[in-house]
């Protein structure tokens, strides 16, 4: 063939060539059921051999900023009374306090002012107000003076009766205070306070009280400290810690709800260094335990006000304000060492339905207890209905000494936990909510990601990447236990997602400045039968339960100023209801009405939330107030009632200070 007619038969060929575009890249998507363990995160800390390395790893305090309404909760909680407690609690005036005397001695030495301390440093970091940060680093300061030669700190009261319950809190500031500063004077603190108790005969070690049933945060703080520093003995004295603990690994070793609310974990914590799977049922064996008894009810808590009773179960029994504070720690640590996704659902549970109703709407006060059936939240004794004496329910910054300072780390503390660091120099979504992250990753990029979203009022999360180069690293996202069929869109383009998947799904691709991934979360209107306690029924749509509107009568009393007055609650329209429901398809009793616009920056009241579901009801006459006001137990279902169906509203339980969240059925005709 002649070069011309060759010429002219390939030029032919690419003329008439059909078109081909080629194929967009696939976008790779796996489910996992836990994050990975191996490997060795090159820029966060986690556990070191020998322990059996966490799968999630925390971020430095200052690595995540909260934004749309998880800010506002802590903005306003630095406008209220956990931020000014120094102006309300007698235990946090600065001077003359015992806690910042290089004596150790003064006023306030036990555990009011370390409680309030642990959630104030957070606080100010996670919304970085410069008031709260310099008020701070003055306890902080004042502390670290507080250390004897043999490595002692804290009060003399406590070390006269060889108790560090106490000291144990304060740790916990000094190491979010170590987190955002890098103050080089942390580590040497500590280490020379564990020496000082590595030194001390058995006999003297976690001796008795409340450090018995909490010894898991001590070992906590020592497997964080072994993790910083590689000290071996640190794991010596952790193996003491664990056998001077209360036995939680044989059962449950105390009803008190906060002593269970952190101690139920400590066999998993301890689980890092034996590598025993008993360690780790145990402590799953410790929550089904106590869930299955005094935990048949919406809100992710359990009856304890303040310790679990034999017969006090019905959803009027009531859970401690701290002890909701404490129970979503665990969660967040548990998570951390597990990588399970059940622990993070637990938390959300906790967080979005039942820590906001602790609180008045402005976070200005704050009841002891709260009860997913509570209609009157007034100063009038409850008991024996409620196990303790007195005025429990009604909001008041300057009553209920434990919560009153212990609160404050629930929403610093959450916040903080919201992504965390995989060992594969990755990063994971671990708790949702509106917020931005910065963290290293792969070689030491650092990546910003913008997490916009209401969850959990809505399905949608959006998260946006910033880059400084395109940077190939694995980002993980937890698929909660309530979603059925998650949805996943990276730039416009469907990522497919098994349907039924659970666990945390995984795209491990090159990430670069711009990219959107948005992930639904579908929720579904389902219906909780609580068998044990009568039948009654709870709504969920995702990860919120709801209760029946009550429409609220806030009355004012006097406190001790007038900058903080306290609150009764009292119900101005019907809440002894029971709902009809459809037995063969109960969703469609319901109707989700979503509001328009854009949501409260509160969203957590009445008047505010962002989704409500209608429903039919009819009222029970016969279920009534005792005589002291509390809620009677729910009636067994199925309910006959004589009453006219009435159209009624539901509200997310977290918006709800008066409350009935678990409800009879009616009976069919």
């Amino acid at each position: 063939m002649k070069p011309c007619i060759a010429l002219a038969i390939t030029i032919a060929s690419i003329i008439f060539m059909p078109m081909c575009t080629p194929a967009a890249p696939q976008i790779q998507a796996k489910m996992v059921a836990t994050p990975p363990t191996s490997g060795s995160n090159s820029y966060y800390v986690g556990n070191r051999a020998p322990l059996t390395p966490n799968p999630l790893i925390k971020l430095p305090a200052t690595s995540v900023t909260p934004a749309g309404w998880l800010r506002k909760q802590l903005e306003l909680e630095a406008e209220g009374f956990s931020g000014h407690l120094t102006e309300i609690s007698p235990w946090c005036k600065f001077e003359g306090n015992a806690w910042v005397n290089p004596k150790g001695e003064g006023h306030s030495g036990w555990e009011e002012m370390p409680y309030w301390l642990k959630g104030f440093v957070s606080l100010g970091y996670a919304v970085q107000d410069k008031r709260i940060i310099d008020e701070s680093k003055k306890w902080i300061d004042g502390i670290l003076s507080t250390q004897r030669p043999d490595g002692y700190f804290g009060t003399q009261g406590n070390l006269d009766a060889s108790d560090i319950w106490p000291n144990m809190i304060v740790l916990y500031a000094l190491r979010t205070y170590y987190e955002a500063t890098s103050d080089q004077r942390i580590i040497p603190f500590m280490l020379r306070y564990f020496h000082w108790m590595y030194s001390l005969p058995d006999d003297k070690l976690l001796p008795g009280g409340w450090q018995n049933a909490r010894g898991g945060d001590n070992l906590d703080h020592i497997y964080w400290l072994y993790n910083h520093t590689g000290e071996e003995w640190l794991l010596e004295l952790a193996k003491r810690n664990h056998e001077r603990t209360d036995d939680w690994t044989n059962g449950i070793a105390s009803w008190h709800g906060v002593n269970f609310a952190q101690g139920f974990r400590e066999p998993a914590q301890y689980y890092q260094q034996t590598k025993d799977p008993k360690f780790l049922q145990a402590t799953q064996r410790n929550l089904k335990t106590m869930m299955d008894i005094y935990g048949q009810v919406p809100g992710g808590l359990f009856g304890a006000d303040e310790n679990c009773r034999d017969g006090y179960f019905d959803p009027r029994q009531a859970t401690e304000t701290c002890t909701m504070a404490e129970f979503m720690f665990s969660d967040e640590m548990l998570t951390s060492i597990t990588g399970s996704t059940s622990w993070a659902d637990h938390c959300e549970t906790v967080a979005f339905n039942s820590l906001p109703a602790s609180m008045t709407p402005d976070l200005k006060a704050l009841h002891y207890l709260t009860a997913p059936n509570m209609v009157q939240c007034d100063r009038g004794n409850k008991a024996p209905g409620l196990q303790n004496g007195g005025d429990m329910l009604s909001f008041n910054p300057y009553n209920y000494r434990c919560c009153q300072h212990n609160i404050a780390f629930a929403w610093p503390y959450f916040s903080e936990y919201l992504w965390m660091a995989t060992r594969d120099n990755g990063i994971a979504a671990v708790i949702y909510a509106p917020s931005k992250v910065k963290a290293k990753v792969a070689g030491g990029e650092t990546v910003h990601i913008t997490e916009n979203t209401n969850y959990p009022f809505d399905e949608s999360i959006t998260f946006v990447f910033t880059i400084a180069k395109p940077t190939k690293f694995p980002f993980m996202m937890r698929i909660p236990g309530w979603c059925s069929a998650p949805k996943l869109n990276l730039n416009g383009t469907a990522v497919t997602v098994a349907k039924g998947a659970k666990g945390w799904v995984v795209i491990n691709r090159i990430w670069k400045t711009g990219d959107k991934l948005v992930l639904t979360l579908p929720m579904e209107i389902s219906i909780k039968t609580w068998q044990k306690n009568n039948n009654c029924v709870s709504v969920y749509r995702g990860p919120l339960a709801y209760s029946l509107k009550i429409d609220e009568n806030w009355k004012k009393f006097d406190t001790e100023s007038p900058k903080w007055p306290g609150y009764e609650v009292f119900p101005t329209t019907p809440w002894n209801y029971g709902l009809i429901i459809d037995q063969k398809n109960p969703a469609a009793s319901f109707k989700v009405v979503r509001k328009t616009g854009t949501i409260s920056a509160q969203p957590f009241t009445p008047q505010a939330a962002p989704i409500t579901i209608t429903a039919k009801g009819k009222r029970i006459p016969e279920w009534k107030q005792d005589a002291n006001g509390l809620v009677e137990t729910v009636p067994k279902s199925p309910v006959v009632s004589s009453q006219p169906t009435e159209t009624i509203t539901l509200i997310p339980m977290g918006c709800a200070r008066l409350r009935i969240s678990a409800f009879p059925q009616i009976a069919a005709k």
